[in-house]
């Protein structure tokens, strides 16, 4: 079996100058069919937010024990190693003004490093996979929410990371649109570890197979 793509032994996350997350132990397991992502639900966004980043290899946390695929995120040289593995999509990610939902990705494929011709492919099967193909000329601010999303979630994943981390893309809403989400979300689970974070646990658990409470910054089981 795999190695887990996430082992955090008693975490702490400073942010602005406070503790964003507090001794904090939890794993995500290998890629699964179905429900095989980990959820976090908290009320505070920043706190949500500060675990994405250490888990992207952003920061370092302030103290415990950190490995995100098989490297250890105590050192620079481990976080160097996660930034290109893992893909990141947020719900309040700033865009290039007009930028259309083809160009997001290909933006994305190309901070990721490779070539012209490889980003134009993984591109395409990026939206593809996505069902993002018809709306692939909209600029995103301009296509509806739920589209808008997904192109963010197809920009995280287009290099084909091995950890993919979704800040709060559940959140607000409908359940048609959260469930169509969702499927995506277990879809790319079939190849890469997930962890979500958001406000609703009736939005998480619809792709989550385990939900954890973030209450004051301390990880729970929820």
């Amino acid at each position: 079996m795999a190695a887990d793509p996430v082992l955090a032994a008693g975490i702490g996350v400073r942010r602005g100058g406070r503790w964003a997350v507090r001794a904090a132990s939890f794993r995500i397991g290998p890629p699964m069919p179905g429900k095989s992502a980990l959820g976090i639900m908290t009320t505070q966004s920043a706190a949500g937010s500060a675990l994405v980043d250490v888990l992207a290899g952003a920061c370092r946390p302030a103290y415990g024990e950190l490995h995100v695929l098989g490297f250890d995120l105590n050192t620079a040289r481990g976080r160097r190693a996660v930034r290109s593995r893992v893909g990141v999509a947020r719900l309040n990610s700033r865009l290039l003004p007009g930028i259309r939902v083809r160009g997001l990705v290909e933006h994305a494929a190309r901070l990721a490093g490779p070539g012209s011709g490889d980003r134009q492919v993984l591109a395409a099967a990026i939206l593809d996979r996505l069902g993002l193909s018809p709306w692939a000329e909209v600029p995103v601010r301009l296509a509806p929410d739920a589209v808008g999303r997904r192109a963010r979630l197809a920009a995280a994943a287009v290099h084909q990371p091995e950890l993919l981390l979704a800040d709060r893309l559940l959140d607000g809403l409908s359940l048609r649109d959260a469930t169509a989400l969702a499927e995506v979300i277990s879809d790319l689970g079939r190849d890469a570890g997930i962890l979500l974070t958001g406000r609703e646990a009736q939005a998480l658990a619809l792709a989550c197979g385990e939900i954890m409470l973030m209450a004051d910054g301390v990880l729970v089981s929820a």
